[in-house]
């Protein structure tokens, strides 16, 4: 699976796309199917963006997998979603590996069952040496928790006297995330017609680029995440300066 060269004057694709995977319940009851059909149909849909990905030359991939307020879903579909998530742990970190695809988790496993965690962990450490595209995937993610979590830990700093409160900026913030050492995403996409980013990377996304599409999550195709890149290339970034 080897990246694609951008083509003479082409340009370059973004560094860093994060995806809101949005619509496999609707996309299951349009067809009577029952919701976790809608769900294995989006863990397919996973695969085709991840080859999608290291094809265009994207180097970070982040996935929206299961958010914090998901927990709240009843306890049969959260049942359903983490046996997904397990096979898919289990059946695609060879893959991933071979293809040289790093895989990252970022959330709170805390809430998370410890046979994924081991999962996670297995899937990190054998994958850790790739570097064709890294894939985070977040679980038991939530942007404000992350915030939170992140200034008590500063200010766990701050009332231990190791640190300065006058201090903090930005980038002493930044560095308490998930994704310290992950660059922000250019672009965002989610699927489905909806319009917001739902607790979704909060800090991280402030000058991303958005796209949102109609396309339900389980038909998002490597054409979806094309044409979310050719939109991409017609914006002019300027990070509040003036062009």
């Amino acid at each position: 699976m080897e990246a694609l060269q951008p083509k003479s004057g082409a340009p370059s694709p973004p560094v860093h796309v994060a995806i809101i995977m949005d619509g496999n319940g609707r996309w299951a009851k349009a067809r009577g199917l029952p919701r976790t059909a809608g769900h294995k149909r989006g863990a397919e849909a996973v695969r085709a963006a991840v080859r999608g990905a290291s094809d265009l030359g994207i180097s970070y991939l982040t996935l929206f997998g299961f958010s914090a307020e998901n927990w709240k879903r009843p306890q049969a579909e959260v049942r359903d979603l983490m046996g997904l998530l397990r096979l898919y742990l289990r059946n695609e970190i060879n893959e991933l590996h071979g293809n040289g695809v790093r895989l990252r988790v970022v959330g709170d496993r805390r809430r998370l069952d410890p046979d994924i965690v081991a999962l996670i962990e297995h899937g990190e450490r054998k994958t850790a040496g790739n570097s064709k595209l890294t894939l985070v995937l977040a679980l038991s993610y939530g942007g404000r928790q992350e915030l939170v979590s992140a200034a008590q830990r500063l200010a766990e700093e701050a009332r231990a006297g190791r640190l300065d409160p006058a201090a903090i900026d930005e980038r002493l913030l930044a560095g308490q995330l998930f994704t310290a050492d992950i660059p922000d995403p250019d672009l965002l996409i989610r699927t489905s017609g909806e319009k917001r980013i739902s607790n979704f990377l909060l800090w991280q996304c402030a000058y991303a680029e958005m796209v949102f599409l109609d396309v339900l999550w389980p038909d998002f195709s490597k054409s979806d995440l094309e044409f979310a890149l050719h939109d991409f290339h017609r914006r002019e970034r300027r990070y509040g300066t003036v062009g």
